[in-house]
């Protein structure tokens, strides 16, 4: 008969055995790490792109397209256009890596995300000013609510333009910033998927 055993003993077999890697599971671990750290560097502007393709020029296609992944998803709405031309070239740099005839393609979804951001500057200047505008018109948008000793709320008119503007700023721009960070999402989406062909 065989031996019956208790739910620890057979959690603590289970939990040995997920313990274990394989020795391609500890390689992928270590080239993962690497990448992040070469990686790391490239965000920190300490090499270049040409530096970044010869410090990637060791790995697989997979931990390749993984970098890739990485970069994409470290972009950014606001970042600025120096970030995202940073990633850009990164991205294509490893592409050229790859061998893969798909750089016209990904560059093409990458410019998509440079003009994206461009739009979305000029948004959030415009709607900058038109709040402001808005603000220095209408004083009554210039009031907060105040809680006083006794427990009521009262609203107070002492806020200067700038004080309304932070005040308002992040609920005038949700709606706008949404939109945008749909339409990243799917120039996004749409990149992943030529990556993984």
């Amino acid at each position: 008969m065989a031996e019956v055993k208790s739910a620890f003993e057979k959690a603590m077999e289970r939990a040995e055995q997920i313990g274990k890697l394989t020795d391609d599971e500890k390689k992928n671990i270590k080239e993962r790490q690497k990448i992040r750290d070469i990686l790391s560097e490239y965000y920190r502007r300490d090499m270049d792109r040409d530096e970044l393709w010869k410090r990637l020029k060791e790995f697989s296609v997979s931990s390749l397209r993984e970098a890739q992944f990485n970069m994409l998803s470290s972009i950014r709405l606001g970042s600025g256009s120096d970030d995202i031309r940073l990633r850009k070239d990164g991205i294509l740099a490893i592409e050229t890596l790859k061998g893969s005839q798909k750089t016209s393609t990904l560059e093409d979804l990458l410019n998509s995300i440079e003009k994206l951001e461009e739009e979305y500057n000029q948004m959030r200047e415009g709607a900058i000013k038109e709040l402001r505008e808005a603000l220095e018109k209408n004083p009554r948008m210039r009031v907060r609510p105040v809680r006083t000793p006794d427990g009521r709320t009262v609203l107070q008119a002492a806020l200067s333009v700038d004080e309304a503007m932070e005040a308002h700023m992040a609920e005038y721009l949700k709606g706008h910033e949404e939109r945008y960070e749909d339409m990243l999402e799917r120039i996004k989406e749409r990149f992943r998927a030529e990556l993984n062909r």
